[in-house]
């Protein structure tokens, strides 16, 4: 959006974005010319022994302060990259204020990121693009390993770390990103970003609260979402293509224990 933008423009272009968004991860698969590729498969990656892990991946260490899974360098560039996707203004918080980080880093922490569902044995072969990535490497390691090859990325254009980035070289380098043009021998950066990160990154937003991101429901208002009423079966009938009085008031989890 143009920094002139009134603020009924900027409503109605984030709004028409979210809700694009909402369709496509809602969706059983995501348009390859919108967002990259498909979002990570349950066969792709397995886990491999430290001695099988690329040149910087991150090693063990204690997370950050408020993160289960993420190290220091990891927890401070997902808070850069989550308030540059989703910066602070009069419709939202910043994506940190969102709990979007929080999100991301408890699901590393569990069972995805853990790849409890991956298939864990190799060979390790170029796969075809719906079976996600192919690599020795959980979703964690994965993701800290990007984390690590980005920066490094970033050191090497700006001579800075992407969290020291002003907005607009960040936005620059993320969709420099995703569309394949920074790259790295150790870690396909592009296939990181949009079938990890970005996958995360749309969940995080559009989550029931209860699971870290979409603080105060904020994503939810935004696009009309009643939460967990929608699964009304009469509602969704009698107000298909209408606004569902509910929506001004979204229902979480919590809200029905």
């Amino acid at each position: 959006m143009n920094a002139n933008s009134t603020d009924e423009e900027r409503l109605t272009g984030r709004r028409a974005f979210l809700r694009q968004v909402a369709t496509l991860a809602g969706g059983t698969s995501l348009a390859p010319k919108v967002i990259g590729a498909a979002a990570l498969a349950a066969g792709g990656a397995s886990a491999a022994p430290a001695s099988a892990q690329p040149a910087g991946a991150s090693t063990a260490s204690a997370p950050a302060f408020g993160y289960e899974s993420l190290g220091p360098d990891e927890a401070s560039f997902v808070e850069a990259m989550v308030n540059v996707m989703c910066p602070a203004d009069t419709l939202t918080p910043s994506g940190v204020d969102c709990g979007l980080a929080v999100f991301m880093d408890r699901q590393l922490a569990g069972g995805f990121g853990k790849g409890d569902r991956l298939y864990m044995r190799g060979p390790w072969k170029q796969g075809k693009p719906q079976l996600g990535y192919q690599l020795p490497l959980t979703p964690d390691q994965f993701f800290k390993a990007g984390v690590a090859a980005a920066n490094a990325a970033c050191r090497e254009r700006f001579n800075k770390d992407f969290d020291q980035l002003e907005p607009a070289d960040a936005d620059a380098f993320l969709r420099d990103l995703a569309g394949g043009k920074i790259s790295d021998i150790r870690v396909p950066l592009a296939q990181w970003f949009n079938e990890l990160v970005y996958p995360l990154f749309t969940q995080a937003c559009f989550a029931d609260p209860m699971y870290g991101g979409n603080n105060g429901k904020v994503f939810w208002k935004m696009i009309g979402y009643p939460g967990l009423p929608a699964t009304h079966t009469r509602d969704m009938v009698n107000f298909r293509g209408k606004p569902y009085p509910g929506a001004k008031d979204p229902k979480a989890i919590p809200d029905f224990s």
